[in-house]
């Protein structure tokens, strides 16, 4: 007897911090595709099973997180796909199709749900790294911090970039290409996208991993270390 599968159709029909969250990160690690029987489907992936936890907890769906390792030295890849017309039609009025990694589209964001997308993105195709470091001559180690976004499309990350800044965010932030383009941010704005992304956050959609090395970093401060 067939599983049914269970998903709310209508969640990206209307603007909420778990829709914009979810939309974030679709556009970060979702793809639209379709089956060749005509099946529309959209899926996530990631190499953090718990959020993809999460993101099927609020779509209410109980389809299957597959994994798979493509190397023995790599990480394990965790996906789930969802069937449905109407999310994929949702999805492709909102700026996304099929492959668009290349061609991302920049939605439009309500001011009120921008924090949201942008927590999304950045757990899907964001980072963040600290560190320390000794300027030549001196015996002591400081500590530092980066974070910043990655996509296939410039564009993208320059209408994004452009929108921190707008709404004070952030004050500058270098757009560049390696391997794909990148847009990287120093200590300072690194911290103003911390407090930006968690200040006040009632929910658990956002990834772990990923806030704890900001905490981290708060923690300890930026005092210098002696070697």
């Amino acid at each position: 007897m067939p599983i049914f599968r269970t998903k709310n159709e209508n969640f990206f029909k209307k603007w909420s911090p778990e829709m914009a969250y979810v939309l974030g990160f679709f556009a970060a690690d979702g793809n639209l595709t379709l089956g060749k029987r005509g099946n529309h489907y959209l899926e996530f992936t990631s190499t953090d099973k718990d959020i993809l936890e999460k993101i099927k907890r609020y779509l209410n769906s109980n389809h299957k997180i597959s994994s798979q390792k493509r190397r023995e030295n790599w990480k394990t890849i965790y996906r789930i796909q969802i069937g449905s017309k109407e999310m994929f039609n949702d999805l492709f009025s909102l700026g996304f199709w099929p492959n668009k990694s290349k061609t991302l589209t920049y939605p439009k964001i309500p001011n009120k749900y921008f924090k949201h997308f942008v927590r999304g993105y950045f757990d899907g195709d964001g980072h963040v790294t600290k560190g320390i470091y000794k300027k030549k001559g001196r015996s002591a180690f400081s500590k530092l911090i980066f974070s910043g976004f990655t996509s296939g499309t410039r564009n993208f990350l320059e209408q994004l970039k452009n929108n921190l800044i707008k709404l004070h965010i952030i004050k500058g932030g270098t757009l560049y290409y390696s391997k794909g383009f990148r847009l990287n941010f120093s200590i300072n704005d690194s911290l103003s996208l911390y407090k930006f992304l968690y200040k006040d956050l009632d929910s658990d959609l956002y990834l772990t991993r990923k806030k704890k090395i900001f905490e981290s970093y708060l923690r300890y401060g930026s005092y210098a270390v002696v070697a």
